[in-house]
């Protein structure tokens, strides 16, 4: 017979990780992490390309050992305990699916590919469609489905062992908003029946839906960490965010005039190829207008305003304060993290 599950005792988080450092090909990845989390709660990583978040998710699901330092779940070591690993459910970013197969031979396979008798491998799979929404699918191709929904039939394969702690690689990339919002209506209610989830994500409002603790990952550290609603209660104590949209690019006069008034580019869409047309305050403007006597005053200088944007700060800016100081310049990080890179 199995091992018996790892418990933590007592209140004791479902995952801990103290002071864990990893260095890859030479190259320091993780330096003196701390990270908890407990049962029923929902954390979500944030960081740009090559902060670190897959490999600290790694170390939690007992891929790769810590050169130094400690990772639990439930108590045990996952890397050197099989009991532990399979108390968790791994749900990395690429689609780990048979295309060839259907959905329910995917999880007849990966069923017994984590150990599940015979006997109990049918219940496991209809539980884990039903929980999924992938009933309807069951007997099609994985290769024929949407991308929505082979990430679904993804954590539904998770789901097989029922493990009390999931782990999820950029859940939602690349589907439509009908396939997110079912993704994050399962997450809430593997989160309500008491599982703890880890997420990666670079989607700030998948973040802010999702999760109850953000942690901002910089340069292989935890910049910051904490309640999401604490945090977001603490920036929106302070001036409304504004943001210029502009009709076309601005010329140097429009640029200079929009730096006097307190705004920078937002760096991300150049990133991506687009002319800069989104300019951001960086902090309280100089002016301290309201929005429509921000865009009158903005056109009447020559800039090519075609609104103003006034709204309460969120996670994004939250990053940009943790992280920002610690990257080469806020520009270079925020256009990695927006622009979708890993």
């Amino acid at each position: 017979m199995p091992a018996p599950e790892p418990r933590p005792e007592g209140g004791a988080p479902l995952v801990e990780v103290a002071g864990a450092t990893l260095a890859l090909g030479g190259r320091q990845i993780l330096d003196s992490v701390d990270l908890a989390l407990r049962a029923g709660e929902t954390l979500a990583l944030l960081g740009s390309n090559g902060a670190g978040k897959s490999s600290l998710m790694r170390l939690v699901a007992g891929r790769l050992a810590p050169d130094s330092g400690r990772v639990r779940v439930g108590g045990a070591d996952p890397f050197r305990r099989g009991a532990a690993r399979r108390a968790i459910g791994w749900v990395p970013q690429e689609i780990a699916l048979y295309p060839r197969l259907t959905v329910a031979e995917n999880l007849g396979v990966f069923a017994e590919l984590i150990g599940l008798p015979r006997r109990a491998r049918a219940a496991s799979v209809a539980r884990a469609l039903d929980r999924t929404g992938t009933i309807e699918v069951a007997h099609r191709l994985v290769g024929q489905l949407s991308g929505g929904y082979q990430r679904r039939v993804n954590i539904a394969a998770s789901l097989l062992g029922e493990p009390r702690l999931i782990l999820l690689d950029e859940p939602t990339q690349g589907v439509d908003l009908s396939a997110r919002a079912a993704i994050h209506a399962l997450l809430g209610r593997l989160r309500a029946e008491g599982a703890g989830i880890l997420i990666a994500t670079h989607d700030f409002g998948e973040a802010e839906r999702l999760a109850d603790r953000v942690a901002f990952v910089g340069g292989g550290r935890i910049v910051r960490e904490g309640a999401l609603a604490a945090m977001l209660a603490r920036i929106r104590s302070g001036p409304p965010e504004q943001e210029v949209a502009l009709d076309h690019t601005p010329d140097r006069a429009a640029e200079a005039a929009l730096r006097r008034a307190g705004f920078v580019p937002v760096e991300a869409e150049i990133a991506e190829g687009g002319p800069g047309l989104v300019w951001r305050a960086a902090g309280r403007t100089v002016s301290g207008l309201d929005g429509a006597a921000l865009l009158g005053s903005l056109r009447a200088q020559g800039v090519p305003a075609g609104e103003v944007r006034v709204r309460a700060p969120g996670l994004e800016a939250l990053y940009r304060e943790a992280l920002a100081p610690a990257a080469a310049g806020p520009a270079a990080s925020l256009s990695r993290i927006a622009g979708g890179a890993r």
